[in-house]
């Protein structure tokens, strides 16, 4: 990208004003200093060329391009203050020399936040006769991206209260070569990323998080390091698996592939290549895990796109195996770049990166949050001052949605690109995320069991994660808070578990941890419904019970010779002839249901106790919420 410095000297060139400014009388000791800094510019070195341009302007206070030149600098150092003050000055000397140089001057401008002032100032450039086509194209783009600024400000007013503060993540972490692609753990306590370092070799490091502060990072152990040509890293939620892409010789597609690496006690081990439904002979980059590891994000350049670089997502089925990749389609994706996606731990907010979406400029970061249906919603932009008129990189937020990593070359970095953090917005943070973690065992022998593991949404009775756990019995899942789910744990020659989690009009606080003992499929084994809540005096099956009731329904087919009594219990209260109606209409409603689903209804039995057979104490509001149950039995092999 060329600087503004040189779009500025493009500009000059362009165009004839008349003029106060006379460049044949500035001092010829000044204008050698100018050539000088002009070669500095040239090369890039902007922090050099500073002060020469600084002393050009000591010499000679008239020399207009030397204001020019140094607010184009400051500008490209993303210094806007200095910036703007240098360009006003410089149109004090001479308006009429200035006018083309309104571009400049308004995208330093915006880059101040002074969005308003910036369109009034590219306005009055794209009134200037004659002026080339590529700097109509140039000033219409920044135009839009000014506009869009104000309308967004406009439809966003919580935008005004809100301190973007970023802090440098320190000298633990940060040197002075460039660490990129931050990732934490859902637990909140490793952060892993790249760092750059001579010879454009990358390494991937990680450091522990705690209430005494982050410690000094390391390369990470194991094979993962090995090979210097690899970049983007995640870790997946639980902290087992890091996904990356690299260029390894002789194991790749083509150009840069995705690899998975596991944690073992040795460290982590050899990467492996995810393969021909991942990988391509084309880019593939920018990996990043769903919670449950069953679906991954990266983007691609490879054709069929639409664009340059595309947001592609594939699915892990239960044998391991990644599904062909799917183009996430042109809602999302444009006629740019897509890059940089961010699974938080809640699965339903991705975060990514796009410069063909509407925005500030350059590259900016957007939000989707998966619908009720389980689509995407349309891109949201996070807003000034989160995205600003430069490239914005890669995004990671903490489970708690509260805390956001980045990278980005501030002016306090350690050296090039720093990893910070800063507190999110609150109209665009995820759900808080906690997680559930245990062991799954058999409930006679106590030993582990490799098991299924899913969260369900109440609201519409999908499942919103599955998991199996390893092979001793060990499982985590995260846990979004906002809604109500049903969490189930299921395996054949079992009987399921199941567990409400009710979190849409409370806030969790605290890591569960649940151990979890299945039952095996014997006679007279049995199980309490702990998420069919019948209405007042109703015996209508509610939409939220479906969940076990299906997961019975896995039971019995898996188990093609069972025969189950289903029971309806009551608490003491009202007239027990009423109470025993009832609670045999709420127990042949859960046979009715299992009937239409295809069950025979030879293995099913219903009757209702009213409250003859108490779990607990009657005497008590818990007590009889307790005895208000229904409930099936394993009667006969």
């Amino acid at each position: 990208m060329k600087s503004l410095f040189f779009l500025s000297a493009l500009l000059v060139c362009s165009f004839g004003f008349s003029q106060t400014y006379q460049p044949d009388l500035i001092k010829p000791k000044a204008l050698d200093l100018y050539d000088k800094a002009i070669m500095l510019l040239g090369d890039e070195q902007l922090k050099d060329a500073v002060p020469v341009l600084q002393d050009c302007i000591l010499i000679d206070s008239n020399f207009v391009d030397a204001y020019l030149s140094l607010a184009a600098a400051y500008g490209q150092l993303k210094s806007y203050k200095e910036s703007v003050l240098l360009y006003q000055r410089a149109r004090i000397k001479d308006t009429s020399y200035f006018q083309v140089y309104k571009l400049p001057y308004s995208i330093n401008l915006a880059g101040l936040g002074r969005f308003e002032d910036a369109l009034q100032q590219v306005t009055e450039f794209l009134s200037i006769p004659k002026i080339s086509d590529r700097s109509i194209k140039s000033g219409n783009y920044r135009k839009r991206c000014y506009e869009f600024a104000i309308d967004y400000q406009k439809k966003h007013p919580q935008q005004n209260l809100y301190r973007f503060e970023p802090v440098n993540l320190g000298d633990s972490v940060n040197s002075i070569y460039s660490e990129y692609y931050p990732s934490v753990t859902v637990s909140d306590n490793i952060l892993v990323f790249t760092r750059r370092g001579e010879h454009l070799r990358e390494d991937f490091m990680e450091s522990n998080m705690s209430k005494k502060g982050l410690s000094f990072a390391q390369p990470i152990k194991g094979d993962i390091n090995i090979e210097p040509k690899k970049g983007a890293i995640t870790s997946s939620q639980d902290g087992e698996w890091i996904l990356f892409a690299g260029q390894f010789s002789g194991q790749g597609f083509g150009n840069f592939d995705i690899y998975k690496s596991v944690y073992t006690p040795k460290g982590w081990s050899e990467p492996e290549n995810l393969g021909a439904n991942i990988n391509t002979e084309f880019w593939e980059s920018s990996p990043s895990l769903s919670p449950d590891n069953r679906v991954l994000y990266f983007s691609s350049n490879r054709p069929g796109g639409y664009g340059g670089k595309d947001l592609y997502v594939s699915y892990r089925n239960a044998e391991g195996k990644w599904s062909p990749a799917k183009n996430m389609g042109p809602s999302i994706n444009t006629a740019g770049d897509e890059l940089a996606p961010f699974i938080h731990p809640d699965n339903q907010t991705l975060y990514f990166t796009s410069d063909g979406l509407p925005g500030y400029g350059g590259s900016d970061i957007y939000l989707l949050r998966k619908k009720l249906d389980g689509e995407w919603s349309a891109p949201e932009n996070l807003g000034y001052p989160i995205n600003t008129i430069e490239n914005e990189g890669s995004l990671a937020v903490s489970a708690d949605g509260l805390t956001a990593y980045y990278a980005s070359d501030r002016v306090d970095s350690r050296g090039e690109l720093d990893l910070y953090k800063f507190e999110m917005r609150p109209d665009i943070r995820p759900y808080r995320t906690l997680f559930v973690k245990g062991f799954v065992t058999d409930k006679v022998s106590k030993k582990g069991l490799p098991s299924s593991v899913e969260l369900f949404d109440n609201e519409n009775n999908k499942a919103l994660m599955k998991v199996q756990t390893d092979e001793k019995g060990e499982y985590f899942i995260t846990l979004p808070t906002g809604r109500d789910y049903t969490f189930t744990v299921n395996r054949k020659g079992y009987l399921f578990y199941s567990e409400l989690y009710a979190l849409s009009s409370k806030e969790a606080d605290s890591v569960y941890q649940k151990n979890i003992p299945l039952q095996p499929v014997t006679l007279n084994a049995n199980f309490v419904f702990n998420n069919i809540f019948f209405k007042n005096n109703s015996y209508e099956l509610p939409s939220s019970g479906l969940i076990e009731l299906d997961k019975l329904l896995q039971v019995l087919n898996e188990n093609p010779t069972i025969r189950v009594e289903i029971s309806g219990h009551t608490d003491n209260l009202g007239k027990p002839e009423d109470n025993q109606i009832l609670s045999t209409n709420r127990a042949k409603a859960i046979v009715t249901y299992l009937t239409l689903k295809g069950v025979d209804i030879k293995r099913l039995v219903y009757k209702g106790y009213a409250a003859t057979k108490p779990i607990a104490d009657n005497n008590t509001d818990a007590g009889r919420a307790k005895n208000r149950r229904t409930e099936f039995t394993i009667i006969g092999l």
